[in-house]
């Protein structure tokens, strides 16, 4: 307990160091969230809006009455959507675990299969050719994966849709199976362009890890009592390298996260990912911040939860 206690109080100190550096560090970006708005607006109602929303005060002002609304559940006000920011990311935040969720859990079973497939059958032709395949989509960009996606399945193939979440026109006047139907095929290329970019990643660490547990006394022993193959390995061997796995899970969530900030963009997947940037290029002061906190607190839920999860596999670590 006592080390869990310690985890939540580091994750409470980067959600305030984060809060900290990306409200500091947008507000240092040349202009504000009316510098920019129609030529029509004169400069003296450009000035009464910095005056009504604050940003006419000094900064350290602004960072102590955004933290004051802060702590009262309040993440400001988004200029380019005319609401709070509450609202703007209300959708946005499951969908984004959606997609970041279904790539995680397809990479460690896709992930975790082949390791162990490549471990058990060492320097075969299996181990060689799914090594090789799985760094090539280990190697490349996240841009460029979600893009040669999008060519090749949208475009040049055209069986799969370009973007969206789903269809934007029919897919109201769908019946349930229909609807369900769209919703999954909308969800194919951002999900499976994430699911391949970690995949290689988990299999080398799961191919590793049990090639030091398969020589260990107590597999020998199990094989000695004449336990079927099978078993041995994915019953006993396999559940003692899951533990070490475990710890790479708070390292994926961060970079799944980031990943999907270039995928939801490509595939116009209403996220988190494509809320920041427009909020970005509107310098959306608010809604940028926020998009930033809300991704911190996913990120440090994420490990908070992987060291739980390490606790349970393995009761060494436990206090």
């Amino acid at each position: 307990m006592r080390r869990l206690a310690a985890r939540l109080l580091q994750s409470l100190i980067v959600v305030v160091i984060v809060t900290t550096i990306s409200f500091f560090v947008i507000h240092a970006a040349p202009g504000d969230p009316f510098a920019y708005d129609s030529a029509n607006i004169t400069q003296a109602v450009r000035e009464h809006w910095r005056h009504q929303f604050g940003y006419d005060r000094p900064l350290l002002e602004q960072y102590a009455r955004y933290v004051v609304s802060v702590l009262h559940g309040q993440l400001g006000y988004s200029f380019q959507y005319g609401e709070p920011v509450t609202v703007a990311i209300r959708d946005a935040v499951p969908r984004t675990l959606l997609l970041a969720g279904l790539s995680l859990g397809l990479s460690f079973l896709i992930g975790i299969t082949v390791g162990v497939l490549q471990a058990v059958h060492r320097d075969g032709w299996f181990d060689r050719a799914s090594s090789a395949v799985l760094l090539v989509f280990y190697s490349l960009p996240d841009f460029w994966l979600a893009l040669s996606a999008l060519m090749l399945f949208a475009y040049v193939w055209r069986v799969l849709p370009p973007g969206h979440i789903v269809d934007p026109v029919m897919h109201d006047y769908m019946s349930g199976w229909a609807a369900l139907a769209d919703r999954l095929k909308h969800m194919i290329l951002p999900v499976g362009s994430l699911t391949l970019l970690t995949t290689a990643g988990i299999a080398r660490y799961q191919r590793a890890a049990m090639l030091d547990i398969l020589p260990a006394d107590y597999v020998r022993t199990a094989r000695a009592k004449g336990l079927p193959e099978r078993r041995v390995v994915w019953r006993h061997a396999l559940r003692t390298a899951l533990t070490p796995l475990v710890t790479m899970l708070g390292v994926l969530f961060p970079a799944i996260l980031g990943g999907a900030l270039f995928v939801e963009r490509v595939f116009s997947w209403p996220g988190m990912g494509s809320l920041a940037a427009n909020a970005i290029g509107a310098r959306d002061y608010d809604l940028v911040t926020a998009t930033v906190v809300v991704g911190s607190i996913m990120v440090v839920v994420g490990n908070f939860l992987a060291d739980i999860l390490q606790m349970l596999l393995d009761p060494r670590i436990r206090e």
